[in-house]
């Protein structure tokens, strides 16, 4: 607002302003980009470092992996110096378009039949944990006495794609900054707890690489998480875990549009009293876009997995390539530990706590049990 008024003040009389001469379009345009990457650099920079080091020390230990060093090493870092402005960028970048990077460069091991092929096939498995998560999030959090939006939120996020369903729930049911910011770092949480824990379960229940691939699709949180957790396990793992989230992350188109027409009831509810019966029909759903929806990073992964079914990437390329994926995941993942908000954490209070960690629970159980009854474990 403060920026909205100072524009108009300037503007009000120009004539009583000394004009500055104009600067050239192009050179103003690249200063503004070189600047953006020069903002970039610090942040970035720093996560690919943890992530050199992180690598080193995953190839030294194959069971912990560069991933999941990676996040340790960020969540330590971020304890210890606490990343100022002046990193935060970079840091952003790194976790979010340098993890979609390494998406879709995974896209490079598989066919798209293969994909086709796992994401039906894991349909039973996902679905179930969808409604289990869904479900469990509104008969725990009324237990627990979290409000509705903020168990909405920690609900959706546990059984779709956390961060991301989080980001797109939000506008659709009105949820305010701290609610999103409880949700978010409630998610957190556990999706670090998964990149720690759930290969040590694996190992110890002998699951296969697919079996491990599907568990980690359906039962952990966020997509950097998924693939930090799966590449830990192995490459197989990963390129099914992949598959099976990504398919996942789908989901939130229909959770989304029925959030929406269920905002809309709402409110028509609680305004029945103040609006005469004619005025009740003006309350519409929230206007939801759903190409916004769709991950940009799936389409590129697509991209990808078609020129390799066409045989345009060459099978010699494929191991290079799996590399490069992992060593990004990595970068992504120590961005991520860099991130840590342990401020936000203790705000949230105990009971979203609490609530996450049911639903963490209840979900890995539920997706363990279905591949038990489905013959996928």
């Amino acid at each position: 607002m403060s920026a909205g008024r100072e524009s108009c003040v300037v503007s009000a009389d120009p004539r009583t302003q000394e004009q500055p001469p104009a600067a050239p379009v192009g050179r103003v345009g690249a200063s503004d980009r070189w600047a953006h990457v020069t903002a970039l650099l610090p942040g970035l920079g720093l996560a690919v470092a943890i992530a050199v080091v992180a690598t080193v020390v995953g190839r030294r230990f194959p069971l912990v992996g560069g991933p999941v060093t990676g996040i340790v090493l960020g969540v330590v870092l971020a304890t210890a110096i606490n990343p100022g402005a002046r990193l935060r960028p970079g840091i952003t970048f790194s976790s979010k378009a340098v993890l979609q990077t390494s998406v879709v460069v995974l896209g490079s091991q598989l066919s798209l039949m293969q994909i086709v092929r796992v994401g039906v096939g894991s349909l039973p498995v996902m679905l179930g944990t969808l409604a289990v998560a869904l479900g469990a999030a509104y008969l725990l959090g009324r237990w627990l006495g979290v409000v509705g939006n903020l168990r909405t939120l920690i609900g959706v996020g546990t059984g779709i794609c956390g961060a991301s369903a989080i980001a797109a729930v939000t506008p659709v049911i009105g949820a305010v900054g701290a609610e999103v910011t409880y949700a978010i770092s409630t998610i957190f949480l556990f999706n670090v707890s998964a990149v720690l824990a759930f290969p040590v379960i694996g190992h110890l229940l002998g699951m296969s690489q697919h079996a491990f691939g599907l568990f980690a699709g359906t039962a952990v949180n966020d997509m950097s998480s998924v693939v930090a957790t799966a590449t830990t396990y192995g490459p197989e793992a990963a390129n099914f875990a992949v598959v099976v989230k990504l398919t996942r992350t789908l989901l939130i188109i229909p959770i989304v549009l029925a959030l929406a027409a269920m905002t809309a009831r709402r409110d028509r509810r609680l305004a029945a009293d103040i609006l005469v019966p004619g005025d009740l029909a003006a309350i519409e759903p929230p206007k939801v876009n759903i190409w916004r929806l769709v991950p940009k990073f799936l389409i590129g992964f697509l991209i990808v997995a078609a020129a390799n079914t066409a045989g345009l990437i060459p099978a010699a390329v494929h191991p290079a390539l799996s590399q490069v994926s992992v060593f990004l995941i990595t970068v992504a993942l120590s961005a991520i530990g860099l991130s840590t908000d342990l401020a936000g954490l203790r705000r949230a209070g105990h009971r979203p706590l609490l609530l996450g960690a049911l639903l963490w629970i209840v979900v890995s159980l539920a997706s363990l049990g279905l591949q038990r009854l489905t013959g996928t474990l």
